[in-house]
């Protein structure tokens, strides 16, 4: 898997939708953290649409993630897209009881995004890989946008 040089720095998103996460759906482990956000999620701020989709394909382009081999996730707060790292950081700070997270921003983003880095690389081969993207649970569809085929 090839890993890009970019600089993964927060990026003006003022026209998404706030709490929207961009996550690689035929991925275990990120469909595992869509389901972590959704659990702690109590008053369903968080909504979700997979990378596979039309909607994430085309917000994974304008955000410069490969929508082939993704080498990250994305969320939207504020009005603006954080990546690797600092997409679970934002997240976490959202959730109730876990703002406590926020002391790994101690750590410089370098070293951050290289663990990131590290754990998206293996991703697949460590958790494993679905065929299909994560089907959501009827309870929480409406959390999903564009959630029809993948394209």
């Amino acid at each position: 898997m090839h890993m890009s040089r970019r600089q993964w720095f927060p990026l003006p998103a003022p026209d998404v939708p706030d709490h929207l996460v961009l996550f690689d759906g035929v991925c275990v482990l990120c469909s595992r953290w869509v389901q972590f956000i959704i659990a702690r999620d109590p008053a369903a701020r968080f909504r979700f649409v997979a990378i596979q989709t039309p909607l994430g394909r085309n917000l994974a382009r304008r955000f410069g993630i490969d929508a082939e081999n993704p080498e990250s996730n994305a969320v939207i707060v504020n009005g603006r897209a954080c990546f690797k790292f600092d997409s679970v950081l934002a997240v976490l700070r959202e959730l109730p009881g876990w703002r406590w997270a926020r002391i790994v921003c101690v750590v410089p983003r370098p070293i951050r995004d290289f663990v990131y880095d590290r754990i998206a690389r293996n991703r697949y081969r460590v958790f494993g890989r679905r065929d299909k993207c994560l089907v959501p649970a009827p309870e929480v569809m409406r959390r999903f946008l564009d959630s029809g085929a993948p394209s």
